[in-house]
């Protein structure tokens, strides 16, 4: 007779396994009862899903890098960069295709570059990014003197961002699709696989046959398109982009949104789902925040305060679990 196997619930892996899920319920709750109809309403929803979506496309890149155990600090300035090119591409030619293509074709090549100087020059991603942050953004303010470009070349640009569909916002459903096809990459795919693995032991995954240093520069790559298409969603949403403000801290809000979803810090481990709630916990946050009448410069402090409340808890979780 066969043995049926007892089923044991483990409180310290459920926790682990569906923190950020827990910490977004715990919070949306918490939001009802503060605030209730003002923020449970179906526009104050639809506005934090809109007010996160850019964000949250950065974040899937940012989670892809963070899972290698790097990081980006370039891609708020990088976001300037690639929204000043399509603007610029729109309103030299009025083509919205040669727009699109021109900033992604720089957020991929440039994204290129980062990945080429981490992996086959293995100069630290965090010197590289924060080179990077400083080249983009000068180069952006110097184009444009510091100032901003009005995308003038063609009036159905605009409706890439400000359109809806049965009350949706397309750069809410554009950041779905890209959920989507990121999680088809990372838990499909043979590519998906190796990202973990370069995470979780670089050598031993060149031991066991992957180009390491492919898959390094393929992820800053995809990271690179991820942030030239939050990019286009935030100039078509504008109408304009300025080369000092635009994609300002975004960098550490997709770091936050990454590290709050449950990607750690020190590489192997990260889900587009995790990255999602932590995204929107980070979305309701701020939200809750306004709806209080808190003030604005407490909001920087606050992220700071749970990028280093979430690392805590990720490093405890895991020396229980050595212990």
């Amino acid at each position: 007779m066969k043995k049926i196997r007892s089923f044991k619930f483990n409180n310290r892996d459920f926790i682990k396994n569906n923190s950020p899920l827990m910490a977004f319920l715990a919070l949306f709750l918490f939001a009802m009862v503060v605030k209730g109809r003002t923020f449970f309403n179906l526009n104050n929803i639809m506005n934090i899903l809109l007010n996160n979506s850019i964000i949250g496309i950065i974040a899937l890149g940012m989670m892809l890098i963070i899972i290698t155990s790097g990081i980006d600090l370039s891609v708020g300035s990088l976001l300037a960069v690639t929204g000043i090119v399509d603007v610029f591409v729109l309103n030299s030619t009025g083509s919205i295709f040669l727009s699109l293509a021109s900033a992604i074709a720089v957020g991929s090549i440039l994204g290129l570059f980062t990945g080429t100087l981490v992996a086959r020059f293995a100069i630290p991603s965090f010197i590289v990014t924060l080179g990077t942050m400083r080249i983009y953004r000068s180069v952006a303010e110097y184009g444009l003197n510091g100032g901003g470009i009005l995308a003038t070349g063609n009036n159905n640009f605009t409706q890439i961002s400000n359109g809806n569909v049965f009350g949706i916002p397309y750069p809410v459903l554009f950041w779905l699709v890209v959920s989507i096809v990121v999680s088809i990459l990372v838990n499909k795919t043979a590519f998906g696989r190796h990202i973990y693995s370069v995470g979780s032991n670089s050598k031993a995954s060149f031991l066991a046959g992957i180009n390491v240093k492919k898959v390094l520069i393929l992820v800053y790559v995809i990271a690179g398109v991820l942030v030239a298409i939050a990019s286009i969603l935030e100039a078509s949403r504008l109408g304009s982009m300025n080369s000092s403000s635009s994609g300002t801290n975004y960098e550490m809000d997709a770091i936050a949104a990454t590290v709050i979803g449950g990607t750690a810090m020190m590489g192997g481990k990260g889900s587009v789902v995790g990255t999602t709630f932590g995204t929107l916990t980070l979305g309701i946050i701020n939200n809750l925040m306004n709806l209080l009448g808190m003030n604005a410069f407490w909001v920087g402090a606050v992220k700071g305060a749970i990028i280093i409340a979430a690392v805590l808890m990720q490093m405890f979780l895991n020396r229980k679990e050595r212990n």
